[in-house]
């Protein structure tokens, strides 16, 4: 690897315009080509081999509108100067009903002057319009259409709020201000790392190329495989860090080998076949954590795995060739444009003394520090324990919103459990001929049995007569964890011959939080596992590869304790923006408790073990080439931690203002992932990387490299770290030594 990614390098630096033209011609095609055939997205949260999707299944065979995947769209209507059916207010209400039936695709509106329309005080009423044949993936786009067909209402001096009926899936993020917000960020801290403009702007240029080349392949995959609205946003997300991170860690070596007199194209060249072998394992330790998503048995959840990995895919290749050439391009004006008042950082002694100090501190005293960081850690990771899982309602939305508005309507007017009706969808052993049936009759009796089912409608059957359809209204919302009880035991509802489903989304989502329960293990112990062997191939020492997923895992318990505290016991919910409910009490207001999606902590985890990762491997690389020159284990840990100490720190701090900056993003479930990422990653790059990594590390000494003869004779010999021709010889020497003991 370190011959091929050397010979790369050199070619890239010395055919710098070739590879540049290339690379933006690429870049420009596949960002052109999405954008002028925007393909089709579909966000399709179906979970295969579940109960809400046998019933999702069902409803589509025989029931008619609304019910065979048109969809239903809610209108919620208040008046606050008196009741709805006045008759000035009545009949505004009936002219915009007519606008409604004209509208395309709409088969049938339902009055709210009807049993179970009206509130009973008489001021909140509820428009049903039943759809057919229309874009399901467009449902918001066709609300907002039928709610200003309801101007009549408004007219009158109505509220008319559509209500939501998406799901999570089908919530579409725009990309935008966070995005800048997060380059502006990166670009300051690249200056005040690197001291001037021009090395600045070079891992921000690769990092914009390797992100338009990812989302436009993203885009035009959306043509022949279903492509959800995420997929944008969590590919520009990982990809921006992983980008900039990458070509901060190739330039930075870069600049260290020119400051000692080295050639501009030997200096790529050995950047490349050294830190550009750290780049591709890092890379692929999150390819890895990203495609085991494939696992856990959710569709949408693999799809972004996946798409997301192309993000860092293209992050690796305009790493390895793109940056080389720009660097050849550039030559020694790489270090143009430098800013008043800040030292360059393009010397060996400006790249890492403050680090180096740290890390000959630390190997005097490793178990001071080892004690010290895990205490430290421990109380960090200590609040997981309190993590709340669940579906998450738009009574967590932001305040004003019409869909925050919508919820706190329908709650008031009809009870909560409006917002997250129950469809009951019961496969019969025989054809009936009409509702009237005592077998219908039972089943509608034993749901409205079930604790807390607060209202039955009418049973539907559909035209074969085999199939009955119910909807239950709960007597809580559906981010109440007794309402996925409610939804069990409909389940368990026993009838001679009848199979019970339940779908919507309240069963949905719990089917999910049931898979994702399920499928967890499994998909902690296949990204660990590979992890681990890709470093053992990387470094040949199986104790530092399971100690790097240990550390990972350490890390991953800080962000999910910051999860906890911010969102589950709820301090500081308010600080990234989670409007707590209307005249909510002052401590309600400062402990405003909001669950997280039970999908979320899985992403997180495949997202931070391999951004993770990232650092451990570069950190793991300084310090096997400074052990290998000269074989001491405590000299080799501080000069690795001098050598790469400030990169990383740059580094992260890129990411965390990357990840920071969509906490600002008003859906909840993009807040607890910037919440998580950024946390996460700033410990990991100090507490993990400045103490507790190099402590362990002093006190394994040779064990670190140690490797078992047999599996020192079957691993390939990859050298991730890499060899300089200038290295003494005894280097190739100390090899066998330290391979196996």
């Amino acid at each position: 690897m370190t011959r091929l990614l050397g010979r790369l390098g050199g070619w890239c630096a010395r055919h710098g315009w070739i590879v540049l033209v290339t690379w933006v011609i690429a870049a420009a095609a596949l960002m052109g080509g999405s954008l002028a055939f925007p393909s089709p997205t579909n966000s399709d949260a179906s979970i295969p081999g579940t109960d809400a999707q046998r019933a999702h299944d069902l409803m589509k065979d025989g029931f008619g509108s609304g019910y065979a995947g048109g969809g239903t769209v809610q209108l919620l209507l208040y008046s606050a100067d008196g009741p709805l059916i006045e008759d000035a207010r009545k009949q505004a209400v009936e002219r915009a009903m007519d606008r409604l039936r004209t509208m395309p695709h709409v088969t049938k509106v339902e009055t709210p002057f009807r049993a179970g329309g009206i509130s009973s005080n008489l001021q909140i009423g509820l428009i049903t319009v039943r759809m057919e044949g229309n874009d399901s993936d467009k449902i918001a786009q066709t609300t907002q259409e039928l709610s200003k067909a309801a101007e009549p209402a408004r007219e009158a001096g109505l509220e008319v709020v559509p209500a939501d009926s998406s799901t999570p899936a089908d919530k579409e993020i725009k990309t935008g201000p966070s995005e800048i917000i997060g380059i502006v960020c990166a670009l300051l801290v690249l200056v005040f790392a690197f001291g001037t403009l021009v090395a600045a702007t070079v891992p921000i240029f690769a990092a914009l190329i390797s992100v338009a080349s990812g989302l436009g392949i993203i885009g035009l995959l959306g043509w022949v495989v279903d492509m959800p609205k995420q997929a944008g946003i969590m590919a520009t997300m990982i990809g921006l860090g992983v980008g900039i991170d990458y070509a901060l860690f190739l330039l930075s070596r870069h600049r260290r080998l020119l400051a000692e007199g080295v050639p501009v194209v030997e200096s790529v060249r050995r950047t490349v076949a050294s830190s550009g072998g750290a780049v591709v394992f890092a890379g692929g330790t999150v390819i890895i954590a990203l495609s085991a998503l494939l696992l856990a048995g959710f569709p949408l959840l693999a799809t972004l795995g996946w798409v997301t990995g192309i993000s860092v895919v293209a992050a690796v290749l305009t790493s390895v060739t793109l940056v080389p050439a720009l660097l050849g391009l550039l030559g020694h004006r790489i270090n143009s444009l430098k800013v008043p008042l800040l030292r360059s950082a393009g010397g060996t002694h400006a790249a890492g003394s403050g680090w180096a100090g740290l890390g000959a501190w630390v190997a005097r005293r490793p178990w001071r520090v080892l004690i010290g960081s895990t205490i430290v850690l421990g109380a960090l990771a200590a609040p997981a324990l309190a993590l709340q899982l669940g579906p998450l309602d738009e009574g967590y939305g932001t305040q004003g919103s019409e869909p925050r508005r919508a919820y706190e309507l329908m709650a008031t007017g009809f009870g909560p459990g409006f917002n997250g009706p129950l469809i009951v969808v019961a496969e019969l052993p025989a054809k009936v001929a009409d509702t009237d049936d005592p077998l219908v009759k039972d089943l509608t009796r034993e749901v409205e049995d079930v604790d807390g089912v607060k209202f039955v409608s009418d049973p539907k059957l559909n035209t074969s007569g085999r199939s009955v359809l119910i909807q239950a209204i709960p007597e809580y919302a559906p981010s109440d964890e007794r309402s996925a009880q409610v939804v069990r035991d409909v389940r368990a509802i026993s009838l001679p011959g009848v199979d019970v489903h339940v779908g919507g989304k309240v069963a949905g989502l719990t089917d999910a939080g049931d898979r994702m329960n399920e499928r967890t293990p499994l998909v902690i112990g296949v990204v660990v596992l590979l992890s681990a062997l890709l470093l053992l191939l990387a470094f040949r020492a199986p104790v530092v590869a399971i100690k790097a997923a240990v550390m990972n895992l350490v890390s991953l318990g800080a962000a999910f304790g910051a999860l906890a505290m911010v969102f589950s016991i709820g301090l500081g919910s308010g600080l990234v923006g989670m409007d707590p409910p209307v005249n909510s009490s002052f401590v309600q207001t400062i402990f405003f408790s909001v669950p997280i999606e039970s999908y979320v902590p899985l992403m997180l985890f495949a997202v931070l073990f391999g951004l993770s990762m990232d650092y451990e491997v570069f950190l793991l690389t300084a310090v096997r080439q400074s052990y290998l020159k000269h074989g001491d284990n405590a000299r080799a840990v501080a000069e690795g931690l001098g050598s790469t100490g400030r990169v990383i720190t740059s580094a992260a701090l890129i990411m965390v203002a990357v990840f920071v900056a969509f906490i600002a993003y008003p859906d909840a479930m993009v807040k607890t992932f910037g919440v998580g990422l950024a946390v996460a990653i700033a410990v990991d790059a100090t507490i993990i990387r400045g103490f507790l990594v190099p402590a362990t590390m002093v006190l394994l000494g040779r064990l670190n490299w140690w490797c078992p003869r047999w599996l020192d004779r079957i691993l390939p010999n990859l050298s991730v770290e890499g060899h300089e021709e200038d290295e003494p010889a005894e280097v190739e020497r100390r090899e066998p030594v330290t391979a196996g003991v």
